[in-house]
């Protein structure tokens, strides 16, 4: 019997990889997804997105409790028993790492377990507990991820020094935290463990925390941050670090100079991530990097003919779940023959699941008006919306920046309560190439967190209501 390649083999099963072999499955392609762990779901499933805001949500529980009188409910000695917390959190991982299992059957796909190296001319090598199989495929489809960059020197272990993987494994709390890295995964474990009762201490190398945000959401997430009393160190930096019988102990450099020493009985390091681009073959391929990240075109097809990359190993678009789920869609559709438009860079929403939380899209407003463009600023407080008042979570604010000639939404930023969730009404309307006069003529429901929008929209023109 005559062997039938398949039409697509995806490797990795992240949000990107599993979606993209789903869809190629739903177009009728004979398809095969590869994954080296014994689950499926990559790391945002596993150790990263869901599980973080697993914990996110019961801290934000966890503070009602703690505050519960002023929302007139007697709630004496609330306890915090985080081994049932980190129960929950594994059993819904556990739950959508199934789900994931069981869309990949409905869709045809074969799962194929294994670690997988390219070898060039549509074959791919795959060795597992059972041996060695070489698979051939018209198209590959690269969606490897990354993992967290360790501070040269260290190595993580599950006691005291910790990345993003062992932190979601801690079976209590800790009495102290100091978190290096104040990008979106060094600022949300800030967030929940700070609520949990931790001490934290963030320190930055950078002049500001969440630094790819506009200037003005990173000052009110400090601000905030100060408020719960967690330490901010930011254009600071951590050196010497070392274990001790207890913990961790560093040099603390800040911005001023001066030098201190800090001991915690754990630490973070929250630095950034890279691609998981080593050893899977591309060195048999005509596939480019640049900087450990593979080079693609619109379509998400590298320099290897029949080849795509996608996700977080991809040069030139945030190392973001969603992002990697649509590039997905975009390289089947291409390999399928449908029609699909590329990633628009400008579209991309970013959110971060702090306390406030934290989302935008677009320019920032220093972005805006690097490019030479005329840019008018609306911003509205949620101290003026009834909804946070109800909530008891009114800090923050939304800021829409639009081009003064003709009101193009430029980009919009909002940190507050459920931000993560209210910068879709921006990202729609600016897909839609909505100005901000036609948002201005949009009927907002009132009592809600998104009147807040609608009042920003208005804010441009100086014509908000409540502020």
């Amino acid at each position: 019997m005559e062997f039938v390649p398949y039409d697509l083999i995806v490797i990795g099963s992240g949000p990107g990889g599993y979606s993209a072999a789903i869809r190629a499955g739903q177009y009728g392609l004979k398809t095969a997804l590869i994954e080296k762990q014994p689950r499926l779901g990559g790391t945002c499933l596993l150790v990263g997105c869901i599980p973080t805001k697993s914990l996110l949500h019961t801290a934000d529980i966890w503070e009602r409790f703690v505050h519960s009188d002023k929302e007139g409910i007697a709630c004496e000695n609330p306890r915090l028993e985080y081994p049932k917390v980190k129960d929950r959190k594994d059993g819904i991982v556990a739950k959508h790492s199934k789900g994931v299992e069981f869309l990949l059957k409905r869709a045809k796909v074969d799962r194929i377990a294994g670690y997988a190296t390219l070898k060039g001319n549509g074959k791919i090598e795959v060795k597992s507990d059972a041996g060695v199989q070489t698979l051939e495929a018209k198209n590959i489809l690269i969606a490897t991820g990354s993992e967290a960059r360790m501070i040269p020197g260290l190595q993580a272990d599950p006691d005291f020094i910790l990345t993003n993987i062992e932190i979601l494994d801690l079976t209590a709390v800790p009495k102290s935290l100091i978190v290096v890295g104040a990008g979106a995964v060094g600022v949300e474990f800030a967030s929940i463990f700070r609520r949990f009762g931790t001490e934290v201490t963030v320190v930055e190398m950078l002049p500001r925390i969440v630094p790819v945000e506009d200037e003005e959401i990173s000052k009110e997430l400090e601000r905030a941050f100060k408020k719960q009393k967690i330490r901010v160190e930011t254009g600071a930096r951590a050196d010497n670090i070392q274990k001790t019988p207890t913990g961790v102990k560093l040099t603390l450099t800040t911005k001023d100079g001066k030098q201190e020493q800090l001991e915690a009985e754990k630490l973070l390091v929250a630095v950034g991530r890279k691609p998981n681009t080593e050893n899977i073959g591309l060195e048999n391929t005509k596939v480019q990097l640049d900087r450990g990240f593979i080079q693609v075109d619109e379509n998400q097809q590298t320099a290897e003919t029949g080849v795509y990359a996608i996700g977080d190993v991809v040069g030139g678009t945030p190392l973001l779940a969603h992002v990697a789920t649509r590039e997905g869609m975009i390289a089947v559709a291409h390999i399928a023959g449908k029609p699909a438009m590329p990633i628009n860079k400008n579209r991309i929403p970013s959110c971060t699941y702090t306390d406030p939380g934290i989302g935008s899209v677009g320019m920032t407003e220093a972005q805006a008006r690097a490019q030479g463009r005329k840019v008018k600023v609306g911003k509205f407080p949620f101290a003026g919306n009834s909804k946070a008042t109800i909530l008891g979570n009114h800090d923050g604010f939304v800021k829409v920046v639009a081009d003064d000639q003709y009101g193009e939404i430029l980009g919009v930023h909002i940190i507050g309560p459920e931000a993560f969730e209210l910068i879709a009404e921006a990202v729609t309307a600016m897909e839609a190439e909505a100005t901000v006069d036609l948002m201005m003529q949009t009927i907002h429901a009132h009592p809600t967190l998104y009147e807040a929008v609608g009042e920003a929209f208005n804010a441009v023109y100086g014509l908000s209501i409540n502020a």
